[in-house]
């Protein structure tokens, strides 16, 4: 049986038409759906507030870890001195976590507004240090006897403003979470005003 010969065309037909015209196709088809020139191909085109926020995080992102230390450092450097300015001034956003609260600015008002026998406790210790250290029997003796009266008035006036302080926090917070502040008052008690911080907001007598 005779075997009929192929044409030749479609043996050495050339395949780089074949491929090329469907993508000529597709590239008449989409040529009429506009495009913004600065929008990435085959993505939509990101709104303006979009595009300026993804520039920020670009120029804002660390090139490397040296540069990434440096702006952690001066990160913390920002919020040490933004606590320390709130430290001083009571800015409610920037204390720390120990301060924050309404129940903890309570108790620190209720302190600041009266008077503390341990607040007189550094300064009345190193006068009886002073006294203390004099070679004479009879004032190292009153030394000692003013150390236990001291001591003892601090322990009855901390047991007074505690119970006094948690009662006010009940009628003053009934349905907050108290735990801590008691404690939290009488640590601050035991600084001079001076040196308190948070700064004292109220005078002493001042009902807070």
């Amino acid at each position: 049986m005779p075997v009929e010969p192929l044409p030749l065309g479609f043996v050495f037909r050339s395949r780089a038409k074949e491929e090329k015209a469907p993508a000529d196709k597709a590239a008449v088809t989409d040529s009429h759906q506009p495009r913004d020139p600065q929008a990435p191909k085959g993505r939509p085109t990101p709104k303006r507030s979009e595009a300026r926020s993804q520039r920020r995080s670009v120029a804002h992102t660390p090139t490397n870890r040296k540069e990434a230390a440096r702006r952690q450092r001066e990160e913390r450097r920002q919020a040490l001195e933004r606590q320390r300015k709130a430290l001083a001034g009571g800015d409610e956003r920037y204390l720390p976590v120990r301060d924050k609260g309404p129940v903890r600015r309570f108790a620190r008002d209720w302190v600041d507004s009266r008077f503390n026998v341990a607040e007189f406790f550094l300064p009345l210790a190193v006068v009886i240090l002073v006294l203390s250290v004099v070679r004479v029997p009879a004032i190292q003796s009153v030394a000692l006897l003013l150390w236990l009266i001291v001591i003892v008035l601090i322990v009855l006036d901390s047991a007074v403003s505690g119970f006094r302080l948690k009662k006010r926090l009940k009628e003053r917070f009934p349905d907050e979470n108290t735990r801590g502040a008691v404690a939290y008052a009488l640590m601050r008690s035991l600084q001079m005003r001076r040196l308190r911080l948070p700064k004292p907001q109220v005078k002493r007598g001042e009902r807070p």
